[in-house]
C-alpha cells in the first residue's frame, strides 16, 4: 500500500474530535500553536505514515526530520506486518485456545475452553483447590474482555458459573499464573509481563526489540489498562529506561510499591529469549511475532503470542530520549 493511499483511507477514518483534543493536549506540553500542530500533523501523515496518536506518543513535534525517519508509525508498521506475517497462519495466534495447544509445552497452566459443548463437571474440576481463576475472550488484544474471577464466582455450582462465564463472552478460563516474587515487587496486582518480538528477517533472525509491561493497580498490565513499559536490554534483561504509560506520564520508580524501575533486571532472561525464538520455528510462516512472557518462580512461560504486533509501546518517547527511533533496529534484519 503506497503512503498516499493509506493516508486517504486514514483520513476517511479519521476520529476528528480525538484528533482535536490531542492537539489540545499537545499545545501546553510543546508549547507549540494548534495551528501549527495540526499542519505538522498532517506533513507527517503523509511523509511518515504516522497518525496523530504516533505523532503524540513519539512526541514528533520536538524531531527533526532525519530523527523522525527513525520512527516506526502505524503505517509502517502494518505494512512489515503484512509482508512478514501470512494471514493464514494468524489464527494460531488469535485463539488462544489454539496458541495454548501449540505451544503447550511452554504453558504449564490449566486451562479450559469455555462454549456450548464445555462440561460443568471439567469446570468444577478447574475451580477444586484455586482462590482465583482469569477468564479470558478466545480473540481479542489490550487486555479487553479480561476478567479475574474468585471463589464466589463460583459458589452457586459450576452450572450457575458456567452460564456467568458464556454471559460476559468468555472463551478461556486459565489458572492464575504465579510470578516470580522479584517480578511481583514492581506490581504484585497484575502479572508484568515481557514483550519480546522475534524477527525471521532476511538479514538475520533474533529479537528485534524487549519491554517490560508493568501493572500500576489493575489486574492488567497492557498500557491501554493503565500500565507502563520500560525498554530491556537485550544482553542483559536490564531496564534501560524509565517506566512510560500511554499518556506520556514517566516513572524512576513504581509509584505503587517504590520499586525502581531503571536497573531492574528480569529473572531468567536468557531462558526467556531462548524460549521466545525456539518458538518462532513452530510456525516460519509467522516470521515477526510479539511474544508476551511471564517469569515464574521455576522459569519463563507464554501468556499469548502477537500475530498483529502493536507498534505504540516500542516507540514512546521515553525510550529514546536521543530522538533516533526503533526503525534502526528492524533495519538489522530486513529492507524497509
Amino acid at each position: 500500500m503506497s503512503r498516499l493511499t493509506y493516508f486517504c483511507n486514514r483520513l476517511v477514518k479519521m476520529d476528528w474530535q480525538a484528533m482535536w483534543k490531542t492537539t489540545g493536549l499537545l499545545k501546553e506540553r510543546s508549547g507549540k500553536s494548534r495551528p501549527w500542530l495540526m499542519a505538522d500533523m498532517l506533513q507527517c501523515a503523509v511523509k511518515y505514515n504516522a497518525g496523530y496518536v504516533d505523532y503524540k506518543i513519539a512526541q514528533m513535534y520536538r524531531l527533526s526530520d532525519a530523527q523522525r525517519k527513525t520512527v516506526i508509525t502505524r503505517g509502517i508498521s502494518n505494512n512489515i506486518v503484512r509482508r512478514m506475517n501470512d494471514k493464514a497462519y494468524w489464527h494460531f495466534f488469535d485463539d488462544k485456545t489454539q496458541f495454548n495447544e501449540l505451544f503447550r509445552e511452554y504453558i504449564p497452566r490449566k486451562w479450559l475452553l469455555i462454549n456450548e459443548s464445555t462440561d460443568p463437571t471439567d469446570l468444577e474440576r478447574l475451580t477444586e483447590g484455586r482462590t482465583q481463576l482469569i477468564g479470558k475472550p478466545l480473540e481479542g488484544s489490550s487486555g479487553q474482555g479480561i476478567e479475574r474471577f474468585t471463589e464466589e464466582s463460583w459458589q452457586d455450582g459450576p452450572g450457575a458459573f458456567l452460564q456467568t462465564l458464556r454471559d460476559k463472552g468468555i472463551g478461556i478460563l486459565e489458572e492464575v499464573v504465579q510470578q516470580h516474587p522479584k517480578m511481583a515487587s514492581l506490581c504484585p496486582t497484575s502479572v508484568n509481563t515481557c514483550r519480546i518480538a522475534t524477527l525471521l528477517g532476511d538479514k538475520q533472525q533474533g529479537i528485534v526489540y524487549a519491554f517490560l509491561r508493568i501493572g500500576n493497580g489493575k489486574v492488567m498490565d497492557n498500557v491501554d489498562c493503565g500500565g507502563m513499559a520500560a525498554r530491556i536490554d537485550l544482553d542483559s534483561g536490564t531496564l534501560l529506561t524509565v517506566g512510560a504509560d500511554k499518556q506520556g506520564n514517566t516513572f524512576d520508580i513504581h509509584p505503587m510499591t517504590g520499586t525502581p524501575i531503571v536497573g531492574f533486571t528480569v529473572p531468567f532472561w536468557e531462558e526467556a529469549k531462548n524460549m521466545c525464538m525456539e518458538a518462532a520455528q513452530k510456525v516460519p510462516q509467522m516470521r515477526f511475532v510479539a511474544w508476551d512472557v511471564a517469569i515464574t518462580p521455576d522459569g519463563p512461560t507464554f501468556i499469548e503470542g502477537n500475530s498483529f504486533p502493536s507498534h505504540a509501546i516500542p516507540q514512546f518517547a521515553a525510550h529514546y530520549p536521543d530522538g533516533i527511533g526503533i526503525l534502526p533496529e528492524f533495519e538489522k534484519f530486513i529492507d524497509l
